[in-house]
């Protein structure tokens, strides 16, 4: 695998058009499509979208798993149009991380398993720190149970623990706590602006509503 390292990882965003949104964008009428972005690692964005503006695409851009977009991307120094595979999963092992608002967990797998996958990746945490997270979020007695089984409530904090058991300098998410009451989002909420402090990371966050669930630098409409 093609390993780099990146001093600064800042994003920037440049005339970004999605093609299957090019026909609908107005200019002047998004934060984000067709303008030029700077945002630095470290800050926390929330991105407000109603259904159907892109809110997933972008965040499926962000990570790498669409390039069917005209203008440019880039994580630090690298363009995702032209980065190479091997130099994307490198990328995502050790600069970013994403709770997907569809959780994409291996259904045939316990939860345990699934969070081990990851963290096996980059072997950064230890065991008794996972624990810890299933502790705080209410599902360690879940831990041995297969996923097909949990709920969507739980499936979703393993999601999210499965996203901080990686270094990250910017974590990704879409819609990450839809599916939690709210005591259970506050819990998941603290632990994700705990391990986001410990690394100094930066916070991007896509929902359809306006929240508090963090301190936001700038807030941003699709």
């Amino acid at each position: 695998m093609s390993v780099f390292y990146l001093k600064t990882m800042n994003l920037i965003l440049r005339n970004l058009v999605p093609h299957p949104f090019k026909d609908t964008i107005l200019p002047n009428s998004s934060d984000i499509w067709m303008r030029d972005l700077f945002l630095r690692k470290g800050e926390h964005i929330l991105i407000q979208a109603p259904s159907g503006t892109g809110k997933t695409t972008l965040m499926h851009m962000l990570y790498g798993l669409r390039k069917d977009f005209a203008g440019e991307l880039l994580w630090g120094d690298y363009a995702f149009q032209d980065i190479q595979p091997a130099q994307l999963a490198s990328l995502r092992a050790s600069y970013i991380s994403i709770v997907f608002q569809d959780i994409r967990l291996f259904p045939e797998l316990t939860a345990w398993e699934n969070i081990e996958i990851k963290r096996f990746l980059t072997n950064t945490m230890p065991t008794e720190r996972v624990e810890d997270m299933l502790a705080r979020l209410s599902i360690f007695h879940k831990k041995d149970s297969i996923v097909s089984k949990l709920s969507q409530g739980e499936k979703q904090r393993v999601a999210i623990i499965k996203a901080l058991v990686q270094p990250f300098d910017w974590l990704l998410m879409d819609e990450p706590f839809s599916h939690l009451d709210s005591q259970n989002k506050e819990k998941a909420a603290a632990l994700v602006s705990e391990i986001v402090s410990h690394y100094k990371a930066g916070i991007l966050l896509a929902d359809l509503d306006k929240n508090q669930y963090f301190r936001y630098h700038k807030i941003l409409y699709l």
